[in-house]
């Protein structure tokens, strides 16, 4: 699986407690719970920001350091992703209409497309247009971590000044390489439908719904900011 948060590890390793299992529906029901809040609290903190509110600033470094820590938090716990999760939908929220706040222009596009990307991964994943096999899953796996590496390494060397360049410029290169992340992130999507499929499956413990769902809504965020970031390039192209 290309999400380490949402793996089929996570499932392996859990054991059944009682009857009360994860379902499709209930799954479906978490899932959209934590986009309400995410978009919510995205649209209270975009608004908040563009008004020129001083608490808004702070929106961002909260929910993207306190998002970090949660999402560690449930990696290694997730049987706490029926508290926590929700928690994640909140700070994930202000990041996300933090982050849009300054690219105010495009963020409604980029939610329109990021929604048209998803519901075309839905159709492709059930009409089995892409077949989510093992050797799939681990090809994703390899090129998130190398966009995840590269990402790392491009953070790391801005503090000694040092700027990769071309990919994050709003030149043909740094174009094309946001939309080879973003085709990343799409097919991290499916691999995710292909996870929530085999957890209901195995009939996974009840609180496996929360998780599949910030699982999911972990991958939504990441393929809204990429889609963002693309549309900021072709901006000032």
């Amino acid at each position: 699986m290309a999400n380490p948060l949402f793996s089929e590890k996570t499932f392996n390793k859990i054991t059944l407690a009682s009857d009360d299992v994860m379902t499709l529906q209930g799954t479906l029901n978490k899932i959209a719970l934590l986009l309400t809040v995410t978009i919510s609290v995205a649209a209270v903190t975009f608004y908040a920001a563009i008004q020129g509110q001083p608490w808004s600033m702070l929106m961002l470094p909260v929910g993207a350091i306190g998002g970090l820590i949660i999402a560690l938090i449930l990696a290694f716990k997730p049987t706490l992703a029926p508290t926590l999760a929700p928690v994640y939908a909140v700070l994930e929220g202000a990041f996300v209409g933090g982050i849009s706040s300054q690219f105010a222009g495009l963020a409604f596009m980029a939610a329109v497309l990021t929604f048209g990307v998803l519901a075309l991964m839905l159709v492709v994943y059930y009409t089995g247009l892409i077949r989510v096999t093992q050797g799939f899953m681990q090809g994703v796996l390899v090129a998130t971590g190398a966009v995840a590496l590269l990402y790392l390494l491009t953070f790391a060397l801005s503090f000694f000044g040092i700027m990769v360049p071309y990919i994050h410029e709003a030149g043909w290169i740094g174009i094309i390489f946001s939309l080879v992340v973003v085709g990343i992130a799409a097919m991290n999507l499916l691999v995710d439908f292909h996870l929530i499929e085999a957890g209901v499956a195995q009939q996974a413990p009840k609180y496996m719904e929360w998780y599949s769902a910030f699982g999911l809504l972990v991958t939504i965020v990441w393929l809204y900011l990429e889609i963002l970031k693309l549309l900021a390039k072709l901006n000032r192209k």
